[in-house]
């Protein structure tokens, strides 16, 4: 049977004019009603995993994909999957010699493994999931998927952590405690409330009070999802909205899942060996530095890529109905590298990047059109952007030792060891630590763990060695650690069973500087007929960036669009619509207390069939008369008679339904 055997029952194989491939949850109401064919925009499910139809053509046409990282992989994934491309047409085209980009894992037992940074994740990434539950799983036998492995992994072996802050060298902060008064958790609610068009521009510091910004809240928040104090207010509201579900497990990092091995062996080799196996091509060694457009009217058509191959240069012509997808900007370039006893030197400058760097292709589409955004808004300035990684491959000793009494596991059983990252509160630099499933790379000697250790404030000098981090070698940076887990004592032994290699990165975070609207382009910019942006410096509707979830959405869309797909890419979970999640979020940052007026809910509920909406309350059955009647008091006294008469009408109510 042909594609068009039935083409009037299954509808067009385009998508009609107006058609929204990223729909916008937030942009107005949604209802049933006559002819409303479509989902609701947020709508995740079965039914959203639907092949459409082929683009007419689509076996004639070929794409060209700038940058060999996440987004990019995933570009080819979707113009194969949903697009129908044949994926001999489709070229990745990468600087490096290998693929991956930022999601690295590299190096031996030897030398000292290397991870510049790692992915944290949670059930919610459903592009992510809507991928990889199409890729071959690593281990387990042929029909399992990557999804498979890693829902049958967290299943079995629960994250979470026991000393997730830590202070006065090795004492361990409790974190239930947020930290909040009710004043500062109003702070966080205006802003949820607050429209993302009033808040271009605006830093945190600028918004919250001294107070929020010393909070456990805060520290368990921005290390987590490492924001400085200078970065975006509008980047922050959308992660609150973002992880609205999970705020809950913020302390004890119970929220998050984790891959076994790391994000390369994880998602990348599988990815790509897919990919591969079906007959994409890779070209290594390239390093793109501008794309020629042809501009008819407001219409800008890319028409060649301008390039360096093995150092020499070149230009790959793009035909009249080739497809193009660019990575603009990179977290990890420039990185600078250094060991046990080198210091990282950056190449670059605070305020410029250079003419050959990752940054040049956006810069050249920015010099031609206002749709394509301003770059400088963020390389220019590391000293916000920047922080720095230090990857620990550790025989037995002393630090080894400590760690054990942090885990939840025995850090060789393979099941999860710190849960997440060890945030030292009181360190100048806010020093973490983290030690995942073990071996964390499939080679991995028997006696030999890999930590994670991160820095994110550069300027301050260390409680201990008295430096700046980029200032200091990896041993300096392993006494800092050693120091804070209180066994500086035993500096020595555990330098003497440690390699440590270090990556100081100027633009890691450089997505999360304020900004406008429009510093970012969209994924499609408007006018380009073929060309379409992917990565962590792209306009999505409502989602974060910083996450391997917002790259391949941004390419998710882009291939919808270019090939005018009748298909969605659904807009983020609608978790931040549950009045769930907004109750238990509410009890979390109230430090698993009650929050005002939650005891009234209970009187309308607890006899109803919603009454497991709302979290228990923590005293005994006999005391809830007494801590309601107080409540309703505090509450008349805030709001007058008028709230006490609503304490009794829902007693009486709470009566007539037991009476009933």
């Amino acid at each position: 049977m042909t594609h068009g055997a039935h083409s009037g029952l299954y509808g067009p194989s385009t998508a009609p004019d107006g058609f929204e491939h990223e729909p916008d949850a937030t942009a107005g109401y949604w209802s049933h009603r006559a002819k409303n064919t479509l989902p609701p925009p947020d709508f995740i499910g079965p039914y959203a995993r639907h092949r459409p139809l082929p683009t007419p053509g689509v076996e004639d046409r070929r794409a060209w994909i700038i940058g060999g990282g996440i987004g990019g992989l995933a570009a080819a994934f979707y113009l194969i999957r949903d697009g129908h491309m044949p994926p001999a047409h489709i070229t990745v085209l990468e600087e490096m010699d290998i693929e991956g980009g930022s999601m690295d894992g590299a190096g031996n037992p030897e030398d000292g493994y290397l991870i510049r940074g790692g992915r944290e994740m949670n059930w919610n990434y459903d592009t992510l999931w809507d991928m990889f539950q199409d890729v071959p799983a690593v281990e387990l036998p042929e029909g399992y998927s990557v999804l498979d492995e890693y829902r049958l992994l967290n299943d079995n072996d629960p994250n979470y952590s026991k000393a997730r802050l830590m202070r006065n060298q090795g004492e361990i902060v409790d974190f239930t405690d947020m930290g909040l008064t009710h004043s500062q958790q109003w702070e966080m609610i205006r802003l949820m409330l607050k429209r993302k068009e009033d808040l271009d521009d605006i830093t945190i510091e600028e918004y919250f009070s001294e107070g929020f910004l010393s909070s456990n809240f805060w520290a368990l928040f921005r290390s987590m999802f490492a924001f400085k104090n200078c970065h975006s207010l509008l980047e922050t509201k959308l992660y609150m909205h973002r992880f609205l579900d999970s705020v809950d497990g913020f302390g004890d990092l119970s929220a998050l899942v984790f891959p076994k091995y790391n994000q390369y062996d994880t998602f990348i080799k599988p990815l790509a060996g897919m990919l591969r196996e079906k007959g994409v091509r890779f070209q290594f060694g390239t390093r793109v530095q501008d794309l020629e457009l042809s501009e008819t009217g407001a219409q800008k058509t890319v028409t060649g890529i301008v390039c360096t191959v093995a150092g020499q240069p070149q230009r790959l012509e793009v035909g009249d109905t080739d497809l193009v997808f660019a990575l603009t900007g990179s977290m990890t370039e420039n990185t600078a590298y250094g060991d046990l006893d080198t210091v990282p030197q950056l190449m670059v400058g605070r305020h410029e990047p250079g003419q050959d760097s990752g940054w040049t292709l956006w810069r050249n589409l920015a010099e031609k059109s206002d749709v394509f955004g301003h770059p400088e808004k963020f390389y220019g300035d590391t000293d916000q952007s920047i922080w720095e990684s230090a990857t620990l491959t550790c025989k037995p000793s002393p630090l080894v030792d400590k760690l054990k009494t942090l885990s939840v596991n025995d850090p060789y059983s393979g099941r999860t060891v710190t849960g997440g990252i060890i945030t030292f509160t009181d360190s100048n630099w806010l020093l973490n630590v983290t030690c995942n499933r073990q071996p964390h790379f499939p080679d991995q000697p028997e006696d030999t763990l890999v930590l994670w250790v991160y820095g994110l404030l550069m300027d301050q000098p260390g409680n201990h060695v008295g430096k700046a981090l980029p200032e200091c070698t990896g041993r300096e940076i392993l006494s800092e650690l050693c120091y804070h887990l209180g066994i500086e004592d035993q500096i020595d032994d555990v330098v003497a069973n440690t390699k440590v290699r270090t990556a100081l990165m100027p633009y890691i975070t450089a997505q999360f500087m304020k900004r406008a609207a429009g510093d970012r382009p969209r994924v499609v910019p408007e006018g380009c007929t073929n060309l379409g942006l992917i990565g962590q410096f792209v306009e999505t509707r409502n989602d974060i960036i910083f996450t391997m979830e917002a790259s391949i959405r941004t390419a998710r869309i882009g291939v919808y669009k270019l090939l005018n797909i009748p298909k969605q890419a659904p807009d983020i979970s609608p978790t931040q619509y549950d009045i769930r999640n907004l109750l238990r979020g509410a009890r979390a940052l109230n430090s698993g207390k009650p929050f005002l007026g939650e005891r009234l809910l209970h009187r309308l509920l607890d006899r109803t069939y919603y009454a497991h909406i709302l979290p228990p309350l923590p005293e005994p059955e006999t005391q809830r008369d007494e801590a309601f009647e107080a409540e309703v008091d505090t509450l008349a006294a805030k709001g007058g008679a008028a709230l006490k008469a609503l304490g009794s009408w829902i007693s009486n109510v709470r009566k007539g339904f037991s009476s009933e």
